[in-house]
């Protein structure tokens, strides 16, 4: 073997082992974040009259902090869905009521979230609010959480009705000691919508839709969110007086898991 292709090989062989080790210490590329189908739309391009309060992009909810997924405080649904809640909204303006929404599509992402908070059992700073009456060993076998859901399919929505005109609620406080989310209307978290009986997302049988105890106004209110989305092709969750989705789906056996945000909108008219 000559010099030469000694040499020649030791520096083959050199450049090689830079080269694995450039690889190596190379960061991984990211994964593009996924997008929503062309037929999902922003509600407030269709009907930017309805009120937008939700949840799971602040530390107001059950989880006690901002929801996996949540980018932007957006009501993001199928195109479907959003034109039906603007006919809800033009036949609860001439009554005197708007619509407001507290949830809408939610990303695969924000539903494992909910099942980690669900599995620290350790986890009880929204008990006395949320759950007073539930021990939370018991959120799945109670049905009030679950691996999947209907909101991933992008034709869900949580929502409920609000008096006009408008009238602020007072801030919500999160030091505060919190009410049970049953308590009266005067008690329980603030909230500038009509008396429901409960707050939303409370895990207790007095929030299904028809339960025998409750009346009055509270029943009323149930009764005409739920009889006038109904009349236009929603189908009411009877365990949650809050929880529509629109039927027919566009999407019944898809859970998408693009993040609440414009950005995953990008394109669409």
């Amino acid at each position: 073997m000559t010099r030469l292709t000694t040499v020649a090989r030791g520096l083959a062989t050199a450049l090689a082992a830079l080269l694995t080790a450039t690889a190596a210490s190379a960061p991984a590329r990211a994964e593009p974040e996924p997008t929503a189908p062309r037929d999902f739309v922003t509600l407030h391009a269709v009907d930017p009259t309805i009120i937008q309060d939700i949840r799971y992009f602040t530390r107001h909810n059950f989880v006690g902090e901002r929801v996996d997924g949540y980018r932007q405080p957006l009501c993001i649904l199928t195109r479907p869905a959003a034109r039906a809640l603007h006919s809800a909204q033009r036949t609860l303006l001439r009554q005197g009521y708007s619509l407001k929404v507290y949830d809408c599509y939610r990303p695969q992402r924000a539903v494992d979230h909910f099942v980690r908070w669900a599995e620290d059992l350790g986890d009880v700073r929204t008990k006395a609010e949320y759950y007073p009456n539930v021990d939370k060993s018991r959120l799945f076998a109670d049905g009030y959480i679950a691996e999947k859901s209907g909101h991933s399919r992008g034709s869900t929505v949580d929502l409920t009705l609000v008096k006009l005109p408008v009238r602020p609620a007072r801030p919500h406080h999160p030091g505060r000691p919190p009410a049970p989310c049953f308590a009266p209307k005067d008690e329980r978290s603030p909230d500038s919508s009509v008396d429901m009986g409960t707050g939303y997302d409370c895990f207790d049988t007095l929030s299904h839709t028809l339960d025998p105890r409750i009346g009055g106004e509270q029943r009323a209110n149930r009764l005409l969110l739920k009889n006038t989305l109904e009349g236009l092709g929603f189908v009411n969750l009877a365990e949650e007086w809050w929880h529509f989705t629109f039927k027919p789906e566009t999407h019944p056996d898809t859970y998408f898991d693009f993040p609440v945000s414009r950005g995953s909108l990008a394109g669409h008219r």
